[in-house]
């Protein structure tokens, strides 16, 4: 089902009768990793228009964290200007929560669990050429690698390490508890929780490690050029990052963990094969009490 649709705003590709459109929203995440709504383009027209769950709401959401009239788009002088409606869960710009904000090329908005990205001319072109870049390669909700390029990113790798004998190793990484923590607190604070893990796994990553969400509250991290002993250092760092602070939201401030599997490279294994050995390792920290390390 389409959770996604556009009432009173005209959604018309470029080159279409009216010419380019000067204002854009693209979403870029819908509260999935597969959900088949994310790239689709809602251009802004018109003098105003309603975000929110109601069926005639300009663009229409149903989805259980919008409200029925979640925010509204209004134009003002040659820009969009985007106001909350005391909604139930909160109107973001670039994850910071608003009343009212004008809008600037470039800004995510967050409305419920979806999250657009606004766009505008001049440069609109080029900006919505990036934007389907980033899509295509990127999660929405965290910016790391989606599954899709970490997968040809993997395979290239695996194929050099097998060819120059260099070592490379493979984390694999889940939120302890995401249930647990979605049925108490919501799942807009699961999905920050999910987001603020990959700032602070990329906050201790050097460019040549890659980082990708792989699915749900699992992330991988590949480590090239690095040993056995060198990635249960590095997991075990990520694990202790996790654990130190508390992640806060909305003023709940939540305790989490994660178990990790550190998994190297042998010269028979496949890039999947790797994966899977990576996630058994992983299961085996889950299974032996969480909150901690296997390799």
């Amino acid at each position: 089902m389409d959770d996604f649709k556009s009432r009173k705003v005209q959604v018309r590709p470029e080159g279409a009768a009216g010419g380019p459109a000067k204002a854009l929203l693209v979403l870029v995440y819908a509260g999935s990793l597969d959900a088949p709504d994310v790239g689709h383009r809602f251009e802004l027209s018109g003098e105003e228009l309603i975000i929110g769950r109601s069926s005639d709401a300009g663009i229409q959401i149903d989805r259980d964290s919008v409200s029925r009239r979640h925010a509204r788009l209004s134009r003002q002088g040659d820009g969009w200007v985007v106001a909350d409606l005391q909604s139930t869960n909160g109107s973001y710009i670039n994850d910071m929560p608003i009343r009212e904000h004008r809008l600037q090329s470039g800004e995510l908005l967050k409305i419920g669990n979806a999250i657009f990205r606004f766009l505008a001319a001049p440069g609109l072109d080029a900006a919505l050429a990036d934007e389907q870049y980033r899509i295509a390669v990127s999660d929405g909700l965290t910016s790391a690698w989606n599954r899709r390029a970490f997968a040809d990113i993997l395979e290239r790798e695996v194929a050099r390490a097998i060819r120059f004998g260099r070592p490379t190793s493979l984390c694999a990484l889940d939120i302890d508890n995401c249930k647990v923590i979605n049925d108490t607190h919501g799942h807009l604070t699961g999905d920050h929780i999910i987001k603020e893990m990959s700032r602070r796994i990329l906050r201790r990553t050097d460019r040549s490690e890659v980082l990708c969400r792989y699915e749900g509250t699992q992330f991988l991290l590949l480590l090239p050029e690095c040993g056995p002993a060198q990635a249960v250092a590095r997991a075990e760092e990520l694990r202790q990052a996790a654990a130190s602070e508390t992640f806060d939201f909305e003023g709940d401030r939540i305790a989490v963990t994660c178990s990790l599997g550190a998994g190297t490279l042998t010269t028979e294994t496949t890039a999947a094969q790797f994966i899977r050995a990576a996630q058994e390792l992983m299961l085996r920290a889950k299974k032996q009490g969480k909150n901690r390390v296997c390799s």
